[in-house]
């Protein structure tokens, strides 16, 4: 006749182990809702403006966004990894004077919203624009961070008010990191603090006026600062920043 212990205990690890799996369902369906939750959407207008531009030829892939100078071959491109629960569409006006200046730029769409849960690597994208063979990969914020992990594999790093968590210091990628005055999220401080990650020769590069949000075209964020920039300058700026590192990449 069996004891009653070993069957209590085995009841009590049942309920455990179901508690714990139950627990572990609510996290996940409540990460799942979150990363839907208050995702910050592009501005009709600007948006509007890059949708009816006759220079600029766009396909969405479902990876990702392609936009490309329309009627002419491009060479250099961009990967553009936008930061955390911004939609993609919304950096589209800011980087239009890229691709109206020859770049192809590749907007990706982060799983779940997020880029660090987007594992593809690189060539997922790069992948779409087979033309183009210098690439830089960049990205805003999270994405920015994302774009860290990714630089092994291309020319170049842009960071749009973000900085590295991983080091690249030893990497010999050129590297162009471009952060705002008025940041309340990737502030100055910040962005010097991590310094040290990046290679001897990058080039850092402070937009007076600029704001957190300003890279895109989503509206106010909460935590940022209120930037004193207007929209076209800021697309002005970041046009000529990159354009100028790229023409140095070619």
């Amino acid at each position: 006749m069996s004891s009653p212990r070993p069957r209590r205990a085995r009841r009590i690890v049942a309920r455990i182990a179901a508690a714990l799996g139950a627990l572990l369902v609510v996290a996940v369906v409540g990460i799942l809702v979150w990363t839907q939750v208050g995702v910050m959407a592009a501005e009709p207008e600007p948006l509007a403006a890059v949708q009816t531009d006759p220079g600029i030829l766009i396909t969405d892939d479902g990876a990702a966004l392609v936009l490309a100078p329309a009627g002419g071959t491009s060479t250099t491109g961009l990967v553009y990894i936008p930061g955390a629960k911004v939609d993609p569409w919304a950096y589209a006006a800011k980087l239009s004077g890229l691709v109206d200046g020859g770049i192809t730029v590749v907007i990706t769409k982060p799983i779940l919203n997020l880029a660090f849960f987007d594992l593809r690597p690189l060539d997922a994208f790069t992948s779409l624009a087979p033309d183009v063979d210098t690439w830089m990969v960049g990205g805003h914020s999270l994405g920015g961070v994302r774009a860290c992990q990714l630089a092994a594999d291309a020319d170049a790093l842009v960071l749009f008010a973000s900085y590295c968590a991983s080091d690249l210091t030893d990497s010999g990628l050129p590297v162009l990191s471009i952060g705002g005055e008025k940041d309340g999220l990737s502030t100055p401080a910040k962005i010097a603090d991590a310094r040290d990650l990046l290679p001897a020769d990058a080039e850092l590069v402070e937009i007076p006026g600029a704001s957190h949000a300003s890279f895109g075209d989503y509206g106010m964020q909460a935590g940022d600062g209120s930037p004193t920039i207007s929209d076209p300058d800021m697309t002005i700026e970041l046009t000529e920043l990159v354009g100028r590192f790229a023409a140095q990449l070619r």
